[in-house]
């Protein structure tokens, strides 16, 4: 293992070696960073209680938090499930690869240390040539959540990666940054109708037409039964507020990132206007503006309009201030 520690993939495809120093660390149970599509992802054998157990520990992750596991192929998300409906078939062939999870019931062989102590599994097939390529080659299924510590930024390029987590994980995938930007949309086939768990860049819409009536996710007594549910995630170290028309906090040196207003007198970072633009720079933004020592962090609110849906949950969790779901 210790040979492969720290061994970077320094472009996208770029070093087959590399990715196959990676998968047989997740056979034997180390931990990799690697890209996909969404955001970087720290990963780990999802079927090795003790290595995932790993991932729980660096990032400072409660065990209430559960994790999304990657696959390569349909037939391996479903050797993870105990059913698989004919829904979960039209979601995956419309959407897989890509970004959205289907939340499952699971089989016995998924350690409870996963799924948060949950009957239900969240599996995806990420959009990523690297990452497709490592799981194959692993031949396991990957739990993986966002290379990042409990609540902070996910990490979009290498660049981003926390110290702490980068010395932790015995190797590194650097595959270029992240198209996609944020995490993936979370669905759960588990609840009857389908329940949106998590907003994505693959919209409720889009889901609605090929699953029926999709319901917001519903109060949240003990364990969350996805990722990203919590008050305050996604959040940089500098205090992020939401703001209308420009309006600015009035004391301190902050930054402001808007995409139609005058810029006012602070530094501004102009955003794209169309929803997945935005999202494949937000958190390169936020992580940018974090490492500069502003008192705070000033966001313009988006249009409350259902394709932005995504991103202002992304913005109200990094203020600690979600609201109902657009």
């Amino acid at each position: 293992m210790e040979t492969a520690r720290k061994r970077r993939l320094n472009k996208p495809g770029a070093d087959p070696e590399a990715i196959r120093a990676a998968a047989e660390c997740l056979r034997t149970g180390g931990l990799v960073i690697f890209p996909t599509e969404t955001v970087y992802g720290l990963g780990a054998n999802a079927l090795d209680a003790t290595a995932v157990a790993k991932i729980y520990r660096i990032k400072g992750r409660p065990s209430t938090s559960p994790l999304i596991v990657h696959v390569a192929s349909v037939e391996a998300a479903q050797a993870i499930v105990q059913e698989w409906p004919e829904s979960a078939s039209r979601l995956a062939a419309r959407f897989w690869p890509g970004p959205l999870t289907l939340v499952l019931r699971k089989r016995a062989i998924v350690p409870d240390i996963v799924t948060a102590g949950l009957d239900t599994v969240g599996v995806r097939m990420p959009d990523h040539p690297l990452a497709l390529e490592l799981i194959r080659q692993a031949g396991v299924p990957v739990a993986a959540p966002s290379a990042n510590r409990f609540t902070e930024l996910s990490p979009t390029r290498v660049e981003h990666l926390p110290e702490s987590v980068r010395q932790a994980a015995d190797l590194i995938l650097d595959g270029g940054p992240s198209p996609v930007g944020i995490e993936s949309t979370v669905l759960s086939l588990a609840a009857d109708p389908p329940q949106l768990l998590r907003p994505g860049m693959i919209s409720r819409a889009e889901l609605e037409a090929l699953v029926g009536p999709v319901a917001p996710a519903g109060r949240i007594e003990n364990a969350h039964p996805a990722p990203g549910m919590h008050r305050k995630h996604y959040s940089p170290a500098t205090p992020l507020v939401l703001v209308s028309e420009g309006r600015l906090p009035q004391a301190g040196r902050g930054a402001y990132v808007w995409m139609a207003w005058p810029a006012p007198a602070a530094r501004t970072f102009a955003m794209p206007s169309d929803p997945a633009g935005y999202a494949a720079r937000l958190y390169e933004v936020l992580h940018e503006l974090d490492r500069e020592g502003y008192d705070w962090i000033a966001v313009e609110r988006p249009p409350a309009t259902p394709e932005w849906a995504a991103i202002i949950d992304r913005l109200e969790r990094a203020a600690g201030s979600p609201g109902e779901p657009v």
